[in-house]
């Protein structure tokens, strides 16, 4: 039914009264409480003058925000995301001190130091009160939930009736530990236990080798992730090393996906992609790695920054909950050394910013892009949520402080869900996880040397006496790099790790408990009766290893050759196996994965899985990471799908789900069933096949391999 005009004006006067009622009272609170803030004159003022005065301030600074905040914020756009956030609380303050300049007979004066607290206790105050008022009104509720998108109704006035579909990625999140955060009478996700228990479905898949972000998104996205063996890589023709989550690594591996598969993407009719490392085809693009090494005034990447901090107070909360989540961090790793928790790894330095950022701004902004995109009637949208993976590599997957974030995502989700009854159209969400996490003390922690220097000593080459650390990090380190508009990184491998040309000194990667050893010096993949010849103890002081749970070597006589302890080996070529099958603690269908990734032409010459408890599904990791990803082993290859269940099965005969490539298709398959987009190569496509990604999309000429973090 149609709210009359007259009534909704009334209930806009209202809210606006309220909200300016409670400001001034805000005011009045905070000048009695703080010394170096007052709202009267030199000679006292009655309280009711006082009173006067605070509505005045209140008022004037309520008109401010609503009208000087949002071009600030526009002409700060280019400022880097994470500066702006943190500059909310100085705008904000430099917002209120004009406002009592502007107050008569100079009754309002504040240190500048204290303006800032009041104006962040001020916006905290109306935003409560706002949102408050429009849960009672879902008309106010929809307006509100339009502002915090920066759209306008009108946008979305002609969509079409058929539902969209939004696809959530919850990165990291496993099968199995979903289950058992949404099990019992006070599920750790309530949100999602009740779709489980009325509208969805839920199915595990089985990732391929490298069970990370880069290799299982770019094919969900994009449906191929050939030629991706792990999260880094060295390729020897470029003399290159490749980063998934970084800029200029993304928009190739984009490229490359494109002119393999021929079409543009799961989002390329009508998309929205929102927090990726791939666009997906998508014209609507906000904190997507593969498009933020573009630069200049109208870089998309960052678009929806604006979107969501052009609202003062919810910039001023997120300000404020980024800090806060810094103290958590810090708190929670004090606790851990405090109580000795093991397994644990270092958590100082830039992490708990880069934690904040990943688990506030990040998913702040990733949110509203989204519920913008629902009011806006977009058919098709996908985002991802990197907070519990980045948290979960550093307190690892089961621990209170990641299961702790999974509580606040899920309070996210039930707002993109709220926000779904006020869209255009039906909304149907399909929640996703494009990998899981396995547990366990390092590599480095278990055995006192890390995976470098353990093939180091194979080759006979000096071991540093201090054992070495390898970097780690998670997906949200490079966001936050590209956030703050800083250039990647090219510091790349230590020198140990450098090769020099013609150098035959082995460059060791590492991607979770997937360890990848190649060697510069020789052209294409090296082979197990070279590498014999170079160094005979290389391989079986790997195999031998009790933290190395098999390695993948190719041979002139037998093809890929899978080694393990006490001289086992499988034969992928024919299935033949020696002693007992080093395959074998990592379940069906780890033969098949691995004999798929050893097909592709920049297959590292070795490629080393560390050991697995089949009991526990412990790992170790090459990185610094006690919950880790990359490799085969324990929970991380087991993610899941959550969907509808008006859609069809993933698998209609109830078999088994296996890889991003084929999840992919079952994603397609469903914005199908929508009469949403069809997908059709167009001039758009064949503009993106053109820009095959050729030796300089990944290096400068020549320039040294590069690494960093994840």
């Amino acid at each position: 039914m149609r709210i009359p005009r007259w009534k909704s004006l009334s209930g806009a006067l209202f809210r606006v009264l309220a909200v300016w009622l409670v400001s001034s009272v805000t005011l009045l609170v905070l000048a009695a409480l703080l010394p170096d803030f007052r709202l009267q004159s030199a000679n006292g003022d009655s309280f009711t003058r006082t009173a006067v005065t605070a509505a005045l301030g209140a008022g004037v600074f309520g008109l401010l925000g609503a009208v000087v905040w949002p071009l600030l914020v526009r002409a700060l756009l280019l400022v880097p995301a994470l500066v702006l956030g943190l500059l909310v609380f100085f705008l904000n303050g430099s917002l209120l001190l004009l406002a009592l300049d502007l107050i008569p007979e100079g009754r309002g004066q504040a240190a500048p130091q204290t303006a800032v607290i009041v104006a962040a206790v001020m916006s905290a105050a109306s935003s409560a009160t706002s949102a408050f008022l429009a849960v009672r009104n879902d008309e106010a509720y929809h307006r509100r939930l339009v502002r915090l998108a920066g759209r306008r109704h009108g946008r979305a006035a002609h969509r079409p009736a058929t539902p969209g579909t939004v696809f959530l990625q919850l990165d990291g999140l496993g099968h199995d530990l979903l289950c058992e955060a949404t099990a019992g009478e006070r599920p750790l996700m309530p949100t999602v236990a009740r779709w489980r228990e009325d509208s969805h479905r839920l199915t595990p898949w089985r990732t391929d080798w490298s069970s990370q972000t880069g290799a299982s998104q770019l094919a969900l996205l994009h449906g191929s992730n050939e030629d991706v063996p792990a999260f880094r890589w060295y390729e020897k023709e470029t003399r290159t090393l490749v980063v998934s989550n970084r800029p200029s690594s993304a928009a190739a591996l984009q490229r490359r996906a494109i002119a393999r598969t021929g079409d543009g993407g799961l989002l390329a009719y009508d998309g929205a992609s929102r927090g990726n490392l791939f666009s997906g085809g998508a014209d609507q693009v906000a904190l997507v790695m593969s498009v933020a090494a573009r630069r200049g005034r109208y870089n998309r990447s960052r678009a929806g920054y604006f979107a969501y901090f052009s609202d003062p107070a919810n910039a001023t909360r997120t300000a404020v909950s980024f800090v806060a989540e810094v103290v958590r961090e810090i708190v929670q790793s004090l606790r851990t050394r405090f109580r000795r928790e093991l397994p644990r790894v270092k958590r100082g330095g830039l992490y708990p910013v880069i934690r904040a950022f990943a688990t506030v701004v990040e998913r702040d902004v990733v949110v509203a892009a989204v519920i913008g995109d629902m009011l806006a009637g977009r058919t098709a949208v996908y985002a991802d949520l990197v907070a519990y993976d980045e948290v979960a590599h550093h307190s690892g997957p089961a621990h209170r402080d990641a299961l702790q974030v999974l509580r606040g995502l899920d309070r996210a989700l039930a707002l993109i869900a709220r926000a779904a009854g006020h869209a255009p159209r039906p909304y149907r969400i399909v929640l996703l996880s494009d990998h899981g996490q396995s547990h366990g003390p390092t590599f480095l922690e278990r055995y006192g040397l890390s995976l470098q220097n353990l093939v180091r000593a194979g080759c006979g080459l000096p071991v540093p006496r201090r054992a070495g650390r390898s970097p780690s990090g998670a997906e949200a380190r490079e966001a936050a790099r590209a956030a703050l508009h800083r250039p990647e990184e090219a510091d790349g491998p230590g020198p140990a790790e450098r090769p020099e040309p013609g150098s035959s000194h082995p460059v060791v990667l590492a991607s979770g408990n997937l360890g990848l050893v190649s060697f510069p010096d020789v052209p294409g993949r090296i082979t197990r009766e070279e590498l014999d010849r170079r160094h005979p103890a290389l391989l079986a002081t790997l195999a031998n290893h009790p933290g190395i749970g098999f390695v993948l070597v190719r041979s002139a006589t037998h093809g890929p050759v899978v080694l393990g302890p006490a001289g086992a080996e499988h034969h992928l070529a024919t299935g033949h196996v020696l002693g007992a099958d080093p395959l074998a603690p990592f379940g069906a269908g780890a033969a098949d994965a691995v004999r798929r990734t050893d097909r592709f032409p920049h297959t590292a010459d070795l490629m080393i899985n560390s050991a697995c408890d089949t009991a526990t599904g412990e790992v170790h990791a090459f990185e610094e990471q006690i919950g880790s990803h990359g490799g085969l082993g324990g929970a991380q290859s087991r993610p899941f799908l959550l969907w509808p269940a008006e859609l069809s099965p993933p698998v209609p005969d109830g078999g088994p789900l296996t890889g991003a490539e084929q999840v992919h298709q079952v994603l397609r398959r469903w914005l199908a069933e929508a009469d949403g987009p069809q997908l059709p190569l167009g001039p758009a496509v064949d503009d993106l096949r053109s820009e095959a990604p050729g030796p300089e999309d990944f290096s400068p000429p020549g320039g040294p391999p590069r690494d960093k973090d994840r």
